[in-house]
């Protein structure tokens, strides 16, 4: 028995409003499936963040259409939970909804346990930090169901854990159901797989298919789990995706010419065209001086940013010990100029995601709905 655990595809991302960004993230996605049908896989789980905004765009509801059809010709099941990305704050019906009533897939976000060839599925779509406590009950009905299954558990959430990632981290792992022995999860955009001896499996991140704007530009590899069930315990194997190359240079002001021509031989071999930034430190800097430069590169690279950043700043935690995902540091920020974690989680975790991605209707509808709560620890 095998199947793909895929989460955080993403798909509609336009990054930089680049249609070819958008492409590459249905590149990417093409190809976890393409792996999938190859390796006969028996069903695959899509563990949330499917689209990257809840009212995606018509060829990124296509592009999962054909996915998922591709899969039902191979005879491959599919199942999904739904990530914040998902998730309209307006009421609205979730677009993958719509797979679940044409049977392309099915919904496992409801916290109901199914089995499938003998295999007890359970997923939970994102809950929210403020949520935790209402999901107690629920967690142990799940957990009693896998207890009284003989064969292989799988349960599917959208959370952050805090061993993990502090900052992202919304359950501990010791909140977790237990009595599962694979835990496929999404939300975080770093692969990660961690055991845990109250656990019977593994907590197993696959990653981002591709890199997203809140991940900034860097060197990183992505992909999605292929996981073996055939024996008693689940054995995830991760397999790499062929993404475009992203890298990030610091140079020298004065260093600058010399850099962007080993910067120019680095990369004019790569097959497609990278995404490259440029921080560049020193004094008495010319901007016309940079951009001149900074044009050889143009060419060669499908973006190249530059920024002048003072060593100063480079010598600071913020740059030296850049986090995996910027949204930690965000937060980390938010926190110390708000004083208080609750706030800060608010900021960067329900408001941000929506307000960078122009829902301005969504973002209101959250804001009226924790207002009261607010209000009443602005009277503590």
């Amino acid at each position: 028995m095998l199947f793909s655990h895929i989460s955080d595809t993403h798909l509609g991302l336009a990054q930089y409003g680049s249609e070819e960004r958008e492409h590459d993230m249905y590149h990417v996605f093409n190809q976890a499936i393409d792996t999938s049908i190859k390796e006969h896989v028996d069903f695959v789980i899509f563990a949330g963040d499917i689209f990257h905004v809840p009212n995606p765009t018509g060829t990124a509801i296509v592009q999962m259409a054909n996915a998922l059809k591709r899969l039902k010709q191979n005879k491959i099941e599919s199942f999904f939970i739904l990530g914040e990305h998902d998730i309209s704050r307006i009421r609205t019906t979730p677009i993958p909804y719509v797979y679940h009533n044409l049977e392309f897939a099915r919904y496992i976000g409801h916290g109901k346990p199914i089995e499938y060839k003998n295999i007890l599925l359970a997923g939970f779509d994102k809950i929210r930090k403020s949520e935790v406590t209402q999901y107690e009950d629920r967690f142990k009905e799940v957990e009693k169901k896998a207890r009284e299954h003989n064969g292989h558990k799988v349960l599917v959430m959208h959370q952050g854990i805090a061993e993990f990632n502090k900052f992202a981290g919304e359950l501990q792992s010791t909140d977790l159901p237990k009595n599962f022995t694979y835990y496929a999860m999404g939300h975080l955009h770093d692969k990660n797989i961690q055991r845990f001896n109250h656990l019977n499996g593994p907590i197993a991140y696959p990653g981002s298919t591709e890199l997203t704007t809140s991940e900034g530009i860097k060197e990183a590899k992505k992909g999605f789990f292929l996981v073996d069930l055939s024996s008693q315990e689940a054995e995830p194997s991760w397999i790499e995706l062929d993404t475009r190359p992203q890298f990030s240079f610091t140079t020298e002001y004065e260093q600058l010419s010399e850099s962007i021509e080993k910067i120019t031989g680095e990369i004019s071999t790569l097959q497609r065209k990278p995404i490259l930034e440029i921080k560049i430190q020193g004094d008495n800097i010319e901007t016309e001086y940079i951009q001149a430069q900074i044009a050889r590169l143009n060419s060669l690279s499908l973006r190249c940013f530059w920024r002048i950043i003072s060593k100063g700043v480079t010598d600071s935690s913020v740059f030296q010990d850049r986090p995996k995902v910027i949204d930690d540091e965000m937060l980390r920020l938010s926190i110390d100029a708000l004083g208080s974690e609750q706030k800060a989680n608010f900021a960067i975790k329900e408001l941000l995601p929506l307000l960078s991605s122009g829902q301005t209707k969504e973002a209101t509808q959250i804001i009226i709905e924790n207002f009261e709560k607010f209000k009443k620890e602005m009277k503590k």
